[in-house]
């Protein structure tokens, strides 16, 4: 294979510069955002074909440095921490917060990147987290290199029908975070930076729609989840096996994500089969995670009758995690907005066949023959199509063993963080190469490129 160094650059280094605020935050406790394992996964398996500088949020050194211990490999990979002063962290409390915080921290990232560049000299810049598409990237619109944005996400929204039931604190929210995006979105610096951009990748059907037409050219489809080799260990999930039927689902029990719709489904599920008290026959939901909305869930489960068969797990490690998911027989997923659902992802490649609604990056992930995807038009109805979807695979297993193995085929094929990484490498090629040459080789063969992401024409 010819590496993207051999073309980029004399001396055989290319150079590349990485901005990822979120990258490898609260390992193993408890679910990291996809943004976190992407930025880790993806920039230690570019440091195998290039030299890679990260700029990084100072939060994130001791975890990096402690998974750097264990991957002694990565010596073509350099990590900067950049810091706020900690009188600005108090913005991590509010909603929205995060995000200024993360604004301000682009800015002092760009000054790190420019004091990097005249020292080493980059042939590219990427912008990879946070994974937004409508923050402005300093770096990206003032440094003099091609620039490359994404994967990102944020175009997504919860269906009017749904921010109704919502109590006000969550629905002024929302409105805010509208009206916020607007606003950057207009940020001249945004819109230079998008100018700049020689591609911009996004995560999500929404996404890749609200791009104007202006920048359309740029635009490629690229998920922002990923799984690793571990994943896949062991055979599969039970999907439709003997013995019980159970469902898993798992995330932050928070307005948003729409917990109490797999717990009205599983309600209607339940008064429709009615499964026999036997071992045999079980039903049980188990949900995994934590939040503020976890009294008012298992309230719900007990108003509906199946407080008994509804278990709230807490927060488990990724292997615990995966291990639930072996022993289930499907992954259901009800958030309504959820741009990358790294989740669904590792329940794929658990073999889990996936019961989802059809919005962000679930309805990317999932096709007809790994799953079913709901469309959101109001909250019964989704109750309703959830419930009658846990019904046809219990009432025929054979069609869910063979979703499951769908599933786990097509998260081998194309979610593994190596496939991943190699289509990013076909993106590199494109934009960093400074010759008129596009076509390179590339260690796939005829692998589909970034914007053929399978399942869904760009």
């Amino acid at each position: 294979m010819k590496s993207l160094a051999d073309d980029m650059s004399p001396d055989g280094q290319a150079r590349v510069l990485v901005c990822a605020y979120a990258c490898l935050r609260d390992p193993g406790s408890r679910l990291p955002g996809g943004g976190d394992l992407m930025a880790w996964n993806i920039v230690t398996r570019l440091s195998r074909h290039c030299r890679v500088w990260v700029l990084t949020s100072a939060l994130n050194k001791p975890a990096i440095e402690e998974k750097a211990r264990e991957n002694p490999a990565c010596g073509n990979l350099h990590f900067r921490y950049v810091g706020l002063p900690k009188c600005l962290r108090f913005l991590g409390r509010f909603p929205g917060g995060v995000q200024l915080y993360a604004y301000i921290w682009q800015w002092r990232a760009y000054f790190a990147a420019r004091r990097l560049h005249a020292r080493i000299g980059f042939h590219g810049f990427h912008h990879l987290t946070y994974e937004n598409d409508w923050m402005a990237s300093p770096t990206g619109a003032l440094l003099p290199v091609p620039y490359l944005r994404g994967p990102g996400g944020g175009a997504h929204r919860t269906p009017p029908e749904f921010i109704r039931g919502y109590p006000f604190r969550c629905r002024l929210w929302e409105k805010v975070r509208t009206v916020g995006q607007w606003i950057f979105r207009h940020d001249p610096l945004f819109i230079l930076g998008q100018y700049r951009a020689k591609a911009i990748l996004v995560c999500n059907r929404e996404a890749l729609d609200a791009i104007p037409k202006k920048w359309c050219h740029k635009a490629r489809l690229f998920p922002v989840n990923g799984v690793s080799p571990e994943a896949f260990q062991g055979k599969g999930s039970r999907a439709g096996g003997p013995g019980g039927f159970r469902i898993v689902t798992a995330g932050r029990l928070v307005r948003l994500k729409a917990f109490d719709l797999p717990i009205r489904a599983f309600a209607q599920f339940v008064e429709r089969t009615k499964p026999s008290a036997s071992a045999n026959n079980e039903v049980v939901l188990s949900i995994i995670g934590e939040g503020p909305e976890r009294e008012r869930l298992e309230s719900l489960a007990r108003r509906l009758g199946v407080g008994g068969l509804v278990q709230f797990i807490g927060w488990k490690s990724r292997e615990e995690l995966w291990a639930r998911m072996r022993s289930s027989d499907l992954f259901l997923f009800p958030s309504l907005r959820d741009g990358g659902g790294a989740v669904v992802v590792e329940a794929m490649a658990a073999g889990n066949p996936i019961v989802c609604v059809g919005l962000g990056g679930p309805g990317m992930h999932v096709t007809a023959e790994c799953g079913v995807k709901v469309r959101p038009r109001a909250p019964a109805q989704v109750a309703f199509d959830l419930a009658s979807a846990l019904e046809m695979l219990y009432r025929q297993p054979e069609i869910c063993r063979g979703m499951g193995r769908a599933a786990r085929r097509r998260a081998k094929e194309f979610y593994l963080w190596d496939a991943l990484a190699e289509r990013l490498l076909d993106v590199y090629r494109d934009i960093f190469h400074p010759a008129a040459e596009r076509t390179l080789v590339s260690r796939r063969g005829n692998a589909p490129r970034a914007e053929r992401l399978p399942g869904h024409a760009s």
